[in-house]
């Protein structure tokens, strides 16, 4: 089975100046929608498409991981899946990989074998089926001097020894769901550990 299908992206800098100053993925707030009412998640981006989701007018914190070609709608999760919200009615919260630093809540992830690091405030909680570890001090999240450039070669206190780790923009699939991620790790938890591969989520 095929664990993680991961493409890299072409920057979006490198294509158009108006994007590279909002790199994505980033945290969005829901903004312009009444109380009463709900923003819809549909299956593509058009209102034509099927409604998949919804949002609730007050929501905050939703992850935008892709744009489409025009940069009207923003790709989000919902369920399962992904899909596609008008950012018309969303606007970025400002919590993305910021300058040499990593933030609060950014959760990685593998499968086969399942895995799991979340930075709670300077260091990373390790979690898989069969064991947990608090505390694993992350000592540097270096990027590489360019403005907004998502990518990070974090190095942190280990299990048994220094750890290092590569997040960088990426289409990710947790292949267990049709959920869509736009960071993607690389990952080795000691000097003699295996690389581990997988995906990577903001949360607020």
């Amino acid at each position: 089975m095929r664990i993680l299908r991961i493409t890299v992206f072409i920057l979006a800098g490198l294509l158009s100046p108006g994007l590279a100053a909002q790199p994505l993925p980033a945290l969005y707030d829901v903004q312009g929608v009444a109380a009463n009412d709900v923003l819809n998640i549909r299956a593509e981006p058009t209102t034509s498409a099927p409604i998949i989701g919804t949002l609730a007018p007050d929501a905050r914190g939703v992850e935008v991981v892709a744009r489409n070609a025009a940069g009207t709608w923003g790709q989000v999760n919902t369920g399962e899946q992904s899909g596609w919200a008008s950012l018309h009615f969303m606007a970025r919260s400002g919590v993305h990989i910021d300058h040499y630093n990593l933030p609060v809540g950014l959760r990685c992830f593998g499968t086969e074998p399942f895995w799991s690091l979340e930075n709670t405030g300077g260091a990373w909680a390790y979690r898989t089926p069969e064991a947990s570890r608090d505390g694993l001090e992350i000592w540097i999240a270096q990027d590489t001097g360019i403005a907004e450039d998502l990518r990070r070669m974090v190095l942190f206190n280990g299990l048994g020894g220094p750890a290092t780790g590569f997040i960088y923009p990426a289409e990710c699939n947790d292949g267990m769901s049709d959920r869509a991620y736009g960071l993607a790790i690389g990952v080795m938890l000691s000097p003699s550990a295996p690389l581990l591969s997988g995906c990577c989520s903001l949360t607020r």
